[in-house]
């Protein structure tokens, strides 16, 4: 990566071609086989950007996920549909996000609100941040890596239906509405025969600072069955204190409970026992053997295109 120059450089000083991110954006050639790098310098971007379809290859530097912020504030409750309050969406295949932050500022109160919405097929994000409260990450669709990320939010803070896998990221609870519950993932998967699911590999689920005063009274959950075959897996992760024993929540009644496919493998910290853990047919007991499945390498075929894209990962198991 370091090699690459970069195309276009944003800079609300005026020092790059351009002020805006969405500026940028009108420059990339319509389905260019070659990375089209956009540097974005240190600043608050206030706008809600969407990398088309026809923008492939797309990359985004930024000078660090807290000095170079794309922020927006669309949400549920003033009007806007879930999938349309994204403050960053990338549909073009291909897209890599370095060194980014991204978030959606409109609250708890504002119910789904999302910062991200991923549908790009081998896209990466390494070293960025994104930050809402409900539906902060949309992983639509499609095969995504994330690296060395950090997400927070307070309820399906990761929801869709990709084929993703998260290595070495950091899934941040924050403190929610009052007599609310956090639930950390809503896996969307419709149909069994689906290759889609959301892995966390080496990662950390933890409380933001604002969540650890109220986490005696805030029940925490991995996940949800959003959809009726969601398929979750944690694996070789560490898990803290604030996860409730029973781990996992129903949606609704017994919807998906039977269906789904929820497991943890390999995990560490205060919040890993799975003893008092959920008994619901969904949720499986499974060996490393099994898990090979949900590596990089097999799960989302990371060694035939993550090389390219200079994004360190592991393919296998640690």
């Amino acid at each position: 990566m370091a090699d690459i120059k970069p195309d276009v450089t944003v800079a609300q000083d005026g020092s790059g071609k351009y002020k805006t991110i969405t500026q940028a954006l009108g420059a990339v050639p319509k389905k260019g086989n070659a990375t089209f790098m956009i540097y974005i310098k240190e600043g608050v971007y206030k706008e809600n950007v969407m990398v088309e379809r026809s923008m492939t290859n797309v990359m985004m530097l930024g000078d660090g996920p807290t000095k170079t912020k794309i922020t927006g504030s669309l949400n549920y409750v003033d009007g806007t549909p879930t999938f349309k309050t994204a403050t960053l969406a990338v549909v073009g295949d291909g897209f890599i996000g370095k060194n980014l932050g991204v978030e959606n500022t409109a609250g708890a109160a504002k119910h789904q609100a999302v910062a991200l919405l991923v549908q790009s097929d081998k896209s990466v994000f390494y070293l960025c941040q994104m930050d809402g409260y409900q539906d902060t990450l949309y992983t639509h669709t499609k095969r995504q890596f994330y690296r060395d990320c950090t997400i927070s939010g307070t309820i399906d803070f990761v929801f869709g239906d990709a084929a993703v896998v998260f290595q070495n990221c950091l899934m941040l609870v924050r403190k929610p509405m009052a007599n609310q519950q956090c639930i950390v993932t809503a896996q969307g998967r419709k149909d069994r025969h689906e290759a889609t699911g959301i892995v966390l590999h080496n990662c950390t689920i933890s409380a933001d600072p604002t969540l650890t005063s109220a986490s005696t009274t805030t029940r925490s959950y991995l996940g949800r069955p959003w959809k009726e075959y969601s398929r979750t897996i944690i694996m070789q992760s560490r898990i803290d204190g604030l996860i409730n024993q029973e781990g996992w929540l129903p949606w609704g009644g017994d919807f998906g409970l039977t269906t789904c496919f929820y497991s943890e493998i390999g995990n560490r910290g205060p919040g890993a026992a799975t003893t008092k853990r959920v008994t619901w047919k969904g949720y499986k007991k499974v060996d490393l053997a099994h898990a090979q499945k949900y590596t990089v390498k097999q799960f989302i075929q990371g060694k035939t295109w993550l090389p390219k894209t200079g994004v360190p990962f592991t393919p296998g198991l640690m």
